[in-house]
Formats: C-alpha cells, structure tokens, sequence
C-alpha cells in the first residue's frame, strides 16, 4: 500500500509542473491538474504497477465561480494495493471540458454523465454523453451555484410552498 505522499511523489517526479498542487496530509488526498493533463495522468495511475488503481470509485463534479472554474473531482482505488487517492481536474467555467476517462473506467460512464446533466461540464470522448437524471428539455444545469430553480417546467410546479404552521401534524 502507497502512502498518499508516496503516490504524490511518483506523480510530481512523472508528470513536474503538470501537477498544479498536491495535499497528503488531508482528509481527502489528492493532487490537482489542468483538464488537458487528465488522460495522461489518468492512463499512468492505472497502469503504472506500483499505483494500479483499478477502480473509479467516485466522478463529481464542483462549481467555484469566485474562481471563474469547475473541478472534476476522481475518487480511485486500487483491489491490489489496497490504497485511495484523488485527482481533482481543474476547468474553466466559461466553456468547462474535461477528457472522458470511459476508455480506462467503465464506471466513469454514467458519472460522467451525471456530472454533464448537474454541472454542465463536456466530456470529449464520452461515448454517449447526454442527460442522464434531468429531462431532455430540461434548461441549465442545477448544481452550478448561480442556477435558478423554475418555478414550473412544462406545467408542474417545482416547488410547493407551504406555511409550516399549516404542515400536517402539527
């Protein structure tokens, strides 16, 4: 099993100034990167044999507009090594796109297509990426923190706005 500052070592020692930061001593370690860094750094931590991770535990996805970006963030694990580690790729906000890993990780299918519905982030090579949670009409992408909730979307109300004194059972 490799410590996180052994795997961040292995990484920067690879890979230099393509790795932006690196934390090991966190509740969630992890080295950041820039979108266009992604398959190489993502190919190198599943095949390299000392790192072998093997299995995409986790794709999400994080909205910072102070910052102008979006972060996808990738939760791996190795079954042979039995170690964790993260890799959080840093997007512009404007136009956010980052690599589909699909080709590495099968489970990266259906999370990257979450966070294409949620965030609105574009994964180039994504084998059929569209909406996956919301309908196909359905406009923006509600967990980008500058989303307006609808009010009503073809007819149904999206809220329902009750008086909490006049809530059942009180």
């Amino acid at each position: 099993m490799a410590a996180p500052q052994e795997i961040i070592d292995l990484l920067t020692g690879k890979f230099g100034p393509a790795i932006t930061g690196h934390f090991a001593v966190d509740k969630h370690p992890r080295v950041h990167l820039a979108a266009a860094d992604w398959p190489e750094v993502a190919r190198y931590l599943k095949d390299d044999r000392e790192l072998a991770f093997d299995w995409l535990a986790c794709l999400g996805g994080v909205d910072y507009p102070a910052d102008a970006t979006m972060a996808v963030v990738a939760d791996l694990y190795s079954t042979r090594h039995r170690h964790r580690f993260a890799v959080k790729v840093f997007t512009p906000r404007d136009a956010p796109s980052v690599p589909s890993v699909t080709s590495l990780w099968a489970a990266a299918n259906w999370q990257e297509r979450e966070t294409f519905d949620l965030l609105g982030i574009d994964f180039p090579g994504h084998p059929d990426l569209r909406r996956i949670l919301l309908a196909d009409d359905w406009d923006g992408h509600p967990l980008r923190k500058d989303y307006a909730f609808p009010r009503e979307v073809n007819g149904i109300p999206g809220s329902v706005e009750l008086d909490w004194q006049q809530k059942p059972g009180r």
